[in-house]
């Protein structure tokens, strides 16, 4: 393939690439009022595939906005409520006994809520530890085990889970190794004034907008194909991680914030993280090479809940996204390296 061939070939990937994400924006912004950042990294984790941590307080349109997305893109859509009592059966799914044509009896297994394409995990953090590592197990290897029996996710699969920050009574927090495999987590915050006029606008009458499907299953793997073939020079890579490596105490590169007020920092799944929203970043920015700018612009959503911060940080108040805008701030791009 020539050179002036692949640019061509680049540039009607991303073209594609804009044309479908917008497409399926226009759909969930006719449910979903505002809301333009959280909707943009809803779709950059199932685009980069990746799954995605929504947390906000209720009422917000968490729930729509995953219901939405569901209906734009004719997908299998399960919501799971979780609650302390839930076990691992109740998602996963179980043997059951069913009566034959014949008078017998025969076990048969019954599939849960959680084979099926986008998830919906409301409220996770009220889920006990067992269930939590069954839905780990479905988010990490693509598959659930149930007994002796192992059941293959079909892709696109992709878990979009919600937690209160507010309220903790009656909850289990997720474990660093459970939320270091979300791709995102997107704070949602509340609606501006004037965006409460188009809420009550399209809740309290009788005219209910509706969702079309645009795009299908086989659509969402071609567009994740796509993200993966965008390269990443290695000064981008480089960059990458160096700016995990900020976020670890003690390492070289960590600004003082890091070493006084983080206990932990990010894995390498932060520096595969930046790269992979990176790359759907520069693709709607009509561009087939991800850059630093890329990284910056994500680094937020996917290193917040990769940090843990420490009994004094939290005492003063330190919260992830202030140390990330710091170690963005001592780690320039190598361009610009001081």
């Amino acid at each position: 393939m020539t050179t002036a061939a692949g640019s061509d070939a680049a540039r009607a990937a991303a073209a594609q690439f804009q044309a479908t994400y917008e497409a399926i924006r226009a759909q969930i912004a006719r449910v979903v009022v505002g809301q333009g950042e959280v909707v943009e990294g809803v779709l950059t984790a199932l685009l980069a595939g990746g799954h995605v941590l929504l947390e906000g307080v209720p009422g917000l349109g968490k729930t729509l906005l995953v219901r939405a997305l569901a209906q734009a893109l004719d997908l299998p859509f399960s919501r799971i409520q979780f609650t302390p009592d839930m076990m691992p059966a109740d998602i996963q799914g179980t043997n059951v006994l069913v009566e034959s044509e014949g008078g017998g009896h025969a076990l048969t297994f019954e599939e849960g809520p959680l084979v099926s394409s986008l998830i919906l995990a409301d409220e996770i953090n009220r889920a006990t530890p067992k269930t939590q590592s069954a839905l780990l197990e479905a988010m990490q290897e693509g598959q659930i085990t149930a007994g002796r029996r192992t059941i293959r996710l079909e892709q696109p699969f992709c878990v979009m889970a919600t937690q209160n920050p507010i309220e903790q009574e009656g909850t289990y927090p997720l474990p660093e190794a459970q939320l270091d495999r979300f791709l995102l987590k997107l704070l949602v915050g509340y609606p501006l004034e004037e965006e409460y006029h188009a809420i009550l606008e399209r809740t309290t009458t009788a005219a209910t907008p509706s969702v079309d499907a645009v795009a299908n299953g086989a659509e969402i793997l071609r567009l994740r194909a796509i993200v993966r073939e965008v390269p990443a020079p290695r000064p981008v890579q480089a960059h990458a991680i160096r700016l995990v490596m900020g976020t670890q105490p003690g390492n070289a590169l960590a600004p003082p914030i890091v070493n006084e007020n983080v206990l932990l920092g990010s894995s390498p799944r932060g520096a595969q993280g930046l790269l992979l929203a990176g790359k759907v970043k520069a693709l709607l920015a009509g561009r087939f090479a991800v850059s630093s700018d890329d990284l910056a612009a994500v680094a937020l959503p996917v290193l917040r809940h990769r940090l843990l911060i420490n009994f004094q940080g939290q005492a003063d108040g330190i919260k992830p996204d202030r140390v990330i805008q710091e170690v963005l701030a001592a780690v320039p791009p190598p361009h610009q390296a001081r």
